[in-house]
């Protein structure tokens, strides 16, 4: 292995959104083996790269499933935004059918005023609904949401009619399943975009040459690094395009059945290792 290509949430980091220091370590000894260990995330750039502030690594970031490649210094090495005008229809819809949403351009991600009411009160009809779901675990995923680098509100989604930053991304999120479901149907005709899910709250439209899989293979020929050679590990459906074309898959314990069908190998959920145990047994020499 020359190459590990490590998701951030619901992989390498816990349900608390942190990186163990077992996961820091282990990272570190893949890297001191000649390793590049990149990482590949439906997260902004910068937001990701703020998670390594206080630990020693400096990696090559596949952003925003695969619409942006950063530069371990922060420097934009590619991108596939979306067409402006229609990712600009494409917000309108999701602020007439009420969903939340994140544009990602660069340096920001920008979300309706709306979006943290409606977002808390759907936690609670969620609640009426399903009265044992973890209330608690929920507040947090919308916590971190709003405490995204470089995050901010906007009145609406005509603010970015008259900026000349890309929209490399759109995610939309939700808490109403049938509701999520009715957003996802409103561009399943599309012909120039990508729809893919990194959660069960939401799902992510995208440029239709923007994957994680796609942004992978330009890396691999920038290192000049085969995929044969190249490694991966993810948890959810986003990750199916890098996990299906390296010569080495991982999925996580916590990933759904099709993700770890589609894998050579599943380690520990992310709130035991999972991607330690990943590093661990492939530098021990321990696969069959």
């Amino acid at each position: 292995m020359k190459l590990l290509a490590l998701d951030l949430d619901g992989t390498l980091l816990d349900k608390g959104k942190y990186i163990s220091q077992r996961n820091i370590e282990a990272i570190q000894a893949a890297i001191q083996k000649g390793i590049e260990v990149v990482i590949a995330t439906g997260r902004a750039n910068f937001d990701a790269q703020n998670l390594f502030e206080d630990i020693p690594f400096n990696p090559w970031i596949i952003g925003t499933n695969g619409a942006t490649i950063h530069k371990p210094n922060g420097e934009l090495f590619y991108s596939a935004p979306l067409e402006k005008s229609l990712a600009i229809s494409m917000l309108k819809v999701l602020e007439e059918k009420q969903l939340y949403y994140e544009a990602f351009i660069e340096g920001k991600i920008c979300a309706p005023q709306y979006g943290r009411e409606l977002l808390f009160e759907e936690m609670e009809h969620l609640k009426v609904v399903e009265p044992n779901i973890d209330m608690e675990l929920l507040r947090l995923e919308v916590e971190i949401q709003f405490n995204q680098s470089e995050f901010m509100f906007i009145p609406s989604y005509q603010e970015l009619l008259d900026t000349n930053s890309d929209i490399y991304n759109i995610l939309a999120y939700s808490f109403d399943e049938d509701k999520l479901k009715n957003g996802w149907s409103q561009f399943t005709t599309i012909p120039d975009i990508t729809i893919v899910q990194s959660g069960v709250h939401n799902f992510h439209l995208q440029h239709k040459q923007a994957s994680k899989g796609n942004a992978l293979k330009i890396l691999a020929k920038e290192l000049q690094i085969h995929l044969a050679d190249c490694a991966a590990v993810g948890d959810n459906y986003n990750d199916l395009s890098m996990l299906e074309i390296v010569g080495l898959s991982s999925a996580m314990g916590n990933a759904d059945k099709e993700i770890k069908d589609a894998c050579d190998f599943v380690t520990k959920p992310n709130n035991e290792d999972g991607v330690a145990f990943f590093i661990e047994s492939f530098l021990k020499d321990s696969f069959s």
